[in-house]
C-alpha cells in the first residue's frame, strides 16, 4: 500500500479534472484518472511523468461514470495497484444551454446520466472502500449556479443543485465513517466545457461574467482535500453571486437571461 495519498479524479481528460490530476501529481500525491478518452489521459500521464523529480505517479483508466460496472472495475483497479484511495474527487459532467422544452431528450439523459447518476454512482461504489481504510474524503464538484434562477441553463443548473444537496446530507451520513464530504462551488473556468456543453453550445459574448483558469480551480480543489471545509467558492465574485442566487433570485435570473439567451 503506498505511503502517499491517492486520487481518485472522474473526468480527468480535459479541463477541471486535468489540471486538478496534474495539480496533486506536482504535490506528491498519487492519481487515478478516468474518463472515456483513454488518448488524453494518456497525455496527461507523460505531462506527469516529464515534472521534476517527486511527483506522483498516475494511472490512466478508460471509465464511464454512467455505467456503474465501468467505474467499479476502475476503483478495483486503482485499489491493486497503490492499495487504497483516500479522496474521490467527483468531477465528471457535461453542460447544456437553451430552453428545455427545446432540448433533445438525448441531451437531457446524457446530462442527467452524467452529472447526477455519475456522482451517484462514484459515491456508491466509493464509501465502501473509505469505510474499510477508516475513512476518507469525497469532493463533489458543483458549481455556483446550483442556487441560482436560471433560465435558458435550468437543466445543468438543476443538476448541480442535486449534488449540493446531495453533498449536505451525505456529510450527516458519513461523519461517523469518519468520511468528509466537500461540495466545491465552481464559478465560470476557462476550460473546454463551455465550448463543448449542448444545445446552443459555445461561447457568448454577452455579458462580464470574469473567467478563472483552470489551474486556480485545480489548486483550490488540491488545498481543500486537505481542509475540513463543507463548502468552497474559490472567488469574491462568486461567493457574492451566491449570496445574490439567494436573497435576490429574480434580479440574477433576469441578468442571467440575459447572458444565455
Amino acid at each position: 500500500m503506498s505511503s502517499k495519498r491517492v486520487i481518485f479524479i472522474t473526468g480527468a481528460s480535459s479541463g477541471i479534472g486535468y489540471a486538478t490530476a496534474l495539480e496533486f501529481a506536482k504535490t506528491g500525491a498519487h492519481v487515478v484518472g478516468t474518463a472515456r478518452r483513454i488518448d488524453r489521459l494518456t497525455q496527461l500521464q507523460a505531462e506527469i511523468n516529464a515534472l521534476p523529480t517527486g511527483h506522483g505517479d498516475f494511472l490512466p483508466i478508460s471509465a464511464d461514470v454512467q455505467n456503474v460496472d465501468e467505474l467499479r472495475h476502475a476503483i478495483d483497479q486503482a485499489i491493486t495497484h497503490f492499495g487504497k484511495i483516500d479522496v474521490m474527487i467527483a468531477n465528471a459532467g457535461v453542460g447544456h444551454r437553451g430552453k428545455l422544452a427545446d432540448a433533445s431528450w438525448d441531451e437531457v439523459q446524457t446530462l442527467l446520466r452524467t452529472n447526477i447518476d455519475g456522482v451517484i454512482h462514484s459515491v456508491r461504489a466509493i464509501v465502501p472502500i473509505m469505510k474499510q481504510n477508516g475513512g476518507g474524503h469525497i469532493i463533489l464538484i458543483s458549481s455556483v449556479v446550483y442556487n441560482m434562477t436560471a433560465p435558458y441553463t435550468s437543466i445543468y443548473a438543476a443538476s448541480k443543485a442535486f449534488v449540493s444537496s446531495m453533498a449536505r446530507s451525505l456529510r450527516l451520513e458519513l461523519q461517523s465513517d469518519n468520511i468528509h464530504v466537500t461540495d466545491m462551488l465552481v464559478g465560470r473556468t476557462e476550460s473546454e466545457f463551455n465550448d463543448k456543453r449542448m444545445g446552443a453550445g459555445g461561447r457568448n459574448s454577452v455579458g462580464k461574467i470574469p473567467i478563472m483558469p483552470t489551474e486556480k480551480v485545480a489548486k483550490g480543489i488540491v488545498m481543500a482535500s486537505s481542509q475540513k471545509r463543507h463548502a468552497v467558492a474559490f472567488r469574491l465574485f462568486d461567493r457574492l453571486l451566491l449570496i445574490g442566487n439567494r436573497f435576490l433570485p429574480t434580479l440574477i435570473g433576469k441578468r442571467a437571461m440575459r447572458h444565455y439567451q
